[in-house]
């Protein structure tokens, strides 16, 4: 059974897979731009040439997959084909998805879930770039973990955005959890360290740590980030657990281009990708996990706070690949 086979049968049980829908919702634009023109393609061409392996890597860069990336993959379909004998359109463009499938794969990991730490608080640190959704992600993961019986503090280290700390405090009364704060341009490791200490004495489960979302002076982050893992360290041993790296999918490259910038500054645990539903090039998961090797742990698919999903390398392909 080929991949896109086994993706259509396992997502045609509705009980057993409940976020196939929400993928499928979520990124009905990406499969627009993806799915169709694979299938538009095919029918342009029963049998493969070079000239169709060029628009497979036009389709695949189209959709922010990446350059790199689509040469690699088309390179390794092309030369798949010739060994297997595979010349028919259909075949081919299920050998491309399965080979992205591996190549996401191959990476390493896939880890989703916070890993919490069995004595103490667990500490979430949080980055990215302003206006990617980063207050709505730690929203939603607030919202999440404390559905799951967690008790959960955020702390608004991002100082000199105007407006972060008041927005961060809006939803914190609206999920009814905790949040410290601190005056306006006040030092962020100061504040990040008194957020770590309340949680140790209030026996908090997970801390989620908003930083500033500036990248225009590496130097000054790296400085600032690097400030704030020393004080918290200094609470919790080997905080912060988890660095969760929060990409706008709407962006595109320039999501890419910041991912690798603040891959530089900070040891990443994961990334965040917001706003899937509202693009039609969904490749930049694939893109974003080349080019740094660091696993994908949520998706945004929708406003809602339960739109925050898991990431699942099944669900994504059924709904990028699968035609409705």
């Amino acid at each position: 059974m080929g991949l896109i086979s086994f993706l259509k049968s396992k997502f045609s049980k509705k009980t057993e897979n409940p976020d196939a829908e929400s993928y499928s919702k979520g990124m009905e634009k990406s499969r627009q731009n993806f799915s169709n023109k694979l299938t538009s393609l095919s029918k342009k061409y029963k049998k493969v040439n070079q000239e169709y392996f060029e628009k497979l890597e036009e389709i695949l860069i189209e959709s922010d997959v990446g350059v790199n990336l689509s040469f690699r993959v088309i390179e390794e379909v092309l030369e798949k084909s010739k060994q297997q004998k595979i010349f028919d359109s259909d075949a081919i463009n299920e050998l491309l998805i399965e080979t992205l499938f591996k190549d996401y794969m191959d990476k390493g990991e896939q880890l989703t879930e916070i890993q919490f730490n069995d004595k103490g608080p667990t500490v979430l640190l949080v980055v990215g770039v302003n206006g990617v959704g980063k207050t709505t992600t730690i929203a939603k993961l607030a919202y999440r973990y404390k559905n799951q019986g967690k008790k959960v503090l955020l702390v608004a280290a991002d100082t000199f955005r105007a407006g972060a700390k008041e927005q961060l405090q809006i939803w914190a009364d609206r999920l009814d959890i905790g949040i410290v704060t601190g005056a306006d341009n006040a030092d962020p490791a100061s504040v990040a360290y008194d957020g770590v200490h309340k949680a140790v004495i209030d026996k908090v489960d997970l801390v989620i740590v908003d930083t500033a979302g500036r990248l225009q002076n590496k130097q000054n982050l790296m400085n600032e980030l690097a400030k704030i893992k020393r004080v918290l360290s200094k609470e919790v041993e080997n905080a912060p657990q988890e660095t969760f790296l929060i990409i706008d999918a709407t962006t595109g490259q320039n999501g890419v281009i910041q991912a690798k910038a603040f891959a530089e500054v900070t040891s990443l645990t994961g990334v965040v990708i917001t706003k899937m539903d509202g693009t039609s090039k969904g490749g930049i998961i694939l893109a974003i996990r080349d080019e740094l090797g660091t696993p994908v742990r949520f998706i945004g698919l929708g406003e809602k706070m339960e739109d925050l999903k898991e990431f699942d390398i099944d669900s994504y392909l059924y709904g990028l690949c699968v035609e409705k």
